[in-house]
């Protein structure tokens, strides 16, 4: 699909995410054991052969730059074939971070003109799913639609926290847009939008410039409800598995989607592509279990040394767990490490985290997750209750407040 220029959101923070999108946008946040967010969309790319991208990043894009490079783990390098990080810049006159979605595409409407595509394809970098893009494609040419968005059926009781569209039942792939409501308080639908949108290109532009006058600069709130006044509009309908990850929660639970002898979420069978240079997960020696190490219903991958027991948990490379130490219901990422004899339950822990001998982390008797960002040294001998959040980087010295109570904040 070469006359298709695909341009991926990737540059949010999402405040929900706390301690993991402090030093990260939520688009490269590591998931599965292996992979980062951003992967499945650009999988899906691959997959549907749309090999022009450009990636707006704006929050920390270092390490989304690295785990992009130059897109050739995607098979997006080569003549015609590309993927451009476009980051906020200064222009002659007044400049800005980019102030909402539809300002990200408004700045780099010069790449856009550049590549001169039939089509934009408008996808956000922080949801997890598979799509052939072809067919929504397929559908909005069919349709001669103006703009083509994607959605997917919700419970009625968590709509509210999505934009929500009303669609003409004119067949089963979808139909003419009729109403769209963002976020609202009392949902009357429960088709969620899934932030994928196809334009004309000539329909964008116009509606940025005019949308570029006004003091809200989003493609939800503003320009999908103006475009619906006096142009053809059309939702096409996503059926499978879509995993929204804005909260830890959420987050924590599409991860657990993977688990399990029938998994609500089959990644091997989606094919998903992964940078495996970022974090040197090619060159990492083969998985280590002890004699005494015990794994059951969990999810590991190279470098890891496994010496305890593992229990319905997600490990990233490089993860070690020593014996006696218990690990249950936890997401664990790269190279962090357990001391003997600790219980880590319902814990996502970031990167490099290293919890001393007899630590006690979270409670299986109660649903709150304990967050552990950064780089944290938990000394030996602590105990912190369920709900608990521990900032990125802290150091034994910091843990000294003898008793935590369930939902504290160290910092």
């Amino acid at each position: 699909m070469k006359d298709v220029l695909a341009l991926i959101l990737a540059g949010g923070r999402v405040d929900e995410l706390g301690v993991f999108t402090l030093f990260r946008p939520k688009s490269i946040l590591p998931f599965g054991g292996l992979y980062r967010i951003i992967d499945f969309p650009m999988s899906s790319l691959m997959h549907s052969g749309i090999g022009r991208v450009g990636i707006f990043s704006q929050y920390r894009p270092f390490h989304l730059m690295e785990h992009i490079a130059n897109g050739a783990p995607w098979d997006m390098l080569g003549r015609k074939r590309f993927v451009t990080v476009l980051p906020p810049f200064k222009r002659e006159g007044a400049s800005d971070w980019y102030r909402g979605t539809a300002d990200a595409v408004y700045q780099n409407l010069d790449f856009i003109r550049l590549n001169k595509p039939d089509l934009i394809l408008i996808l956000s970098g922080d949801h997890v799913y598979k799509m052939d893009y072809r067919n929504i494609v397929e559908f909005h040419r069919e349709k001669n639609a103006d703009l083509t968005v994607a959605f997917t059926k919700v419970p009625r009781e968590g709509a509210h926290r999505f934009g929500l569209g009303m669609i003409r039942d004119e067949e089963p792939r979808g139909g003419r847009l009729l109403q769209y409501v963002e976020k609202p308080d009392r949902p009357a639908f429960d088709w969620a939008s899934l932030t994928i949108y196809v334009f004309r290109p000539e329909v964008l532009m116009e509606a940025l410039e005019e949308n570029a006058r006004t003091d809200s600069h989003e493609f939800g709130r503003d320009i999908i409800p103006a475009l619906l006044k006096h142009r053809n509009v059309y939702g096409f309908k996503h059926s499978g598995y879509w995993g929204y990850t804005r909260t830890p929660q959420e987050y924590w639970q599409t991860n657990m989607d993977l688990l399990g002898s029938r998994p609500k979420l089959n990644i091997d069978n989606w094919a998903v592509v992964t940078n495996l240079a970022h974090r040197d997960i090619q060159d990492r020696q083969p998985a280590f279990i002890g004699r005494s190490a015990v794994i059951r219903n969990s999810l590991l991958y190279s470098g890891c040394r496994i010496e305890g027991t593992v229990t319905n948990s997600i490990l990233f490379p490089g993860v070690n767990i020593g014996g006696g130490a218990v690990v249950e219901d936890s997401i664990l990422f790269f190279d962090a490490k357990v001391g003997k004899n600790a219980r880590i339950i319902k814990t996502i822990a970031d990167n490099e985290v290293h919890t001393g001998r007899n630590v006690t982390v979270g409670d299986a008797r109660d649903g709150r997750l304990c967050l552990i960002g950064r780089g944290a040294r938990i000394p030996e001998d602590i105990t912190i209750p369920q709900g608990v959040t521990v900032f990125p980087n802290l150091g034994p010295a910091h843990f000294t407040g003898g008793h935590y109570k369930p939902g504290d904040i160290i910092k």
